[in-house]
């Protein structure tokens, strides 16, 4: 009987061995578990961080790089636009000037060639002569008939001009004037010389 109750009693010995065995392997298994999810979700969450950095920083990149090129757009746009206040304001100071080249001793010249380059451009064989007050005290019989005869023309003085510097020439029948006034002259040349005088104006050499 004794020996049956021993044997019973290793066996039960044995079984609780082996089942606490088994239970710490299944505690060593879901412990292997808990940190290898554990260890997965943590490299998630690291690469979800460095994805949220990345964008971060790109998205900073992209607002800085966008800041500077607004900036740089805004002072390249008041420089242009200090540099056209600049030369209109040269050219207004040349405009206000022009009158003053009546004074010159060679201006009955400058007529000349006013009213020449104004016939020849609207090759016309008569023509009328409009003058400001000052140049038309230069249009004497002498220079009129000069004109006339070196560019074998016909000319009439009309009615003085109002504004303007120098010489505006109509065809006889109205249908046709070149405007060839020092302002007129001026303002078709100034688009051309902004440049040049910008340059002139910033200590550039030409």
């Amino acid at each position: 009987m004794n020996s049956v109750e021993d044997n019973i009693q290793t066996l039960s010995r044995a079984i609780l061995t082996e089942a606490r065995a088994e239970a710490e392997q299944i505690g060593a298994d879901a412990n292997t578990k808990a940190d290898s999810i554990r260890q997965k979700a943590q490299e998630q969450a690291d690469a979800a961080h460095k994805e949220i950095l990345d964008r971060a920083l790109q998205e900073a990149e992209r607002i800085r790089s966008q800041a500077v090129s607004t900036t740089q757009l805004k002072a390249r746009t008041i420089e242009l636009e200090s540099r056209e206040k600049l030369l209109d304001s040269v050219f207004k100071a040349a405009r206000q000037q022009l009158p003053a080249v009546q004074q010159r001793p060679n201006y009955d010249q400058i007529v000349y060639s006013l009213i020449q380059e104004a016939l020849n451009q609207l090759n016309a064989k008569e023509g009328e002569i409009r003058a400001d007050p000052a140049t038309q005290k230069l249009l004497t019989d002498h220079i009129s008939e000069k004109i006339s005869a070196d560019l074998k023309v016909s000319l009439q003085i009309g009615q003085p001009l109002e504004h303007g510097t120098g010489v505006v020439v109509n065809t006889s029948d109205g249908h046709l004037h070149y405007d060839n006034t020092l302002e007129t002259r001026l303002s078709r040349l100034q688009n051309g010389l902004r440049s040049a005088v910008y340059r002139i104006l910033m200590g550039e050499s030409q």
